[in-house]
Order: structure tokens, then sequence, then C-alpha cells
């Protein structure tokens, strides 16, 4: 049997296990690029932006870094790109976290967040391809309250020792092991994991994109 490829092909521009899993989950099957974008330099050019402006930005560059190999490659393309950031209001004022990168690092964030909450925000970037140029460009920003548990200092260790919390914005997953530690989620959903189910839909239409086309075109509706 012969699978008809669709005319037009997602690209998703993360290496996240995550955001893949949830676009598979609603029923497109996305092509990965990784954007290789360093995300230091990024924000480094940036004066003084607010957490929203923050991931917008990182979004929009991974984007445009696939943009020229996706051209080349898949001439009529839809290339998303998204950045995840947790913001928490201390006694010192709002700060934005990203992955913690170390044991270390991820316990701190842990013993700060336990008992709180948190504004998961993630910026997102879409770039509509045609004839490998890019013909629209549609950006945006969800914001989700998150409600941490207080986890033991055993089951906190045991969480640090899986590694998971290491490589995640925030220090936390709400599909992994780190969903036993949040009480709730005042929002939307698929955002925290790292990827807007709706505010996708919207940006992909704004490129004249619909989901449903994409839908059938991999073979996910009846």
């Amino acid at each position: 049997m012969t699978t008809t490829l669709p005319a037009v092909r997602l690209v998703l521009a993360s290496a996240s296990p995550a955001r893949l899993a949830v676009l598979r989950s609603a029923g497109v099957e996305p092509i990965v690029r990784v954007s290789g974008v360093d995300e230091d330099a990024v924000a480094a050019g940036l004066a003084d932006p607010s957490p929203a402006e923050l991931v917008r930005a990182l979004a929009n560059a991974k984007a445009h870094a696939v943009v020229a190999e996706v051209g080349r490659e898949l001439p009529d393309a839809v290339v998303i790109g998204c950045d995840s950031m947790l913001s928490m209001t201390g006694p010192d004022g709002p700060s934005v976290v990203g992955k913690p990168g170390s044991v270390e690092r991820a316990r701190a964030r842990w013993h700060a967040m336990a008992g709180g909450q948190g504004d998961l925000l993630t910026g997102h970037a879409v770039l509509r391809l045609t004839d490998g140029q890019v013909t629209a460009t549609a950006t945006g920003v969800r914001s989700t309250t998150v409600r941490f548990a207080t986890p033991s200092e055993d089951e906190l260790a045991a969480y640090l020792a899986s590694g998971e919390p290491l490589a995640v914005a925030g220090a936390f997953t709400l599909d992994g092991l780190g969903g036993w530690f949040v009480d709730g989620v005042d929002g939307d959903p698929s955002s925290v994991i790292g990827i807007s189910l709706p505010l996708t839909r919207q940006l992909l239409a704004d490129g004249d994109v619909s989901v449903v086309d994409l839908w059938h075109a991999n073979g996910s509706a009846g």
C-alpha cells in the first residue's frame, strides 16, 4: 500500500521528545530538525526582555535556524519552533528559569517551587514556506499556571537521581515522573508539556494551514 505524503509537511524545530509526542498523539507526524540555536546568545541580544518576550524570541530563532535547510528539502512546509521557561515570583521579584542542567540547581529550584506555583510560558513561532521562501510568520506565547506539590526529601532525591528534571524547563515534567509532584494546572496542559495545541492551531491558520488537512495527510482521520 502506497502512502501519499502531505502537500504541506510540518517540521518541528526541536529535539524535545515531549513536543514530538504531543503532536503525534494529536494526529500529526512531523519531521524533526534540531535548530542548534545558542539560547544564551539570543537572550544576551535582547534588552531587558520580559519572560514572554524571551520565550517568543527563542522560539522564533529556533524556527528561523532550520528554514534554509528545510527550504531546499521541503519547499512547501510549515516550521514550528518552541521554547519554554518557568516564571516564579520570589522575595527578590519575578525570575525566569529554563533547564537546570545539574542536580544541585534542580534541587534548589524544587525547594523554591514546592508547595507554591509558577507560570510555565511557552513561546511559539510558525513559519510558512512556499516554494522554499518564508511567506507567512506567526508567533505567540501561552502562559499556564502550575501548582506544585511538596515531595518528601526521599521522593525528591529519587526524582533528581532519575535525571529527568535536569533537562526540562523548570526542572519538572507534567507527562513524566514529575507529574506525581504537580497538584494542578490552570490553563493549557499541552503548553506545559512543551507545545500548545490550541495556540499552534491558531498560528497555523494564520498561514492558511488547517490541522484537519494535516490529520488527513498523515492518515489519522477515517
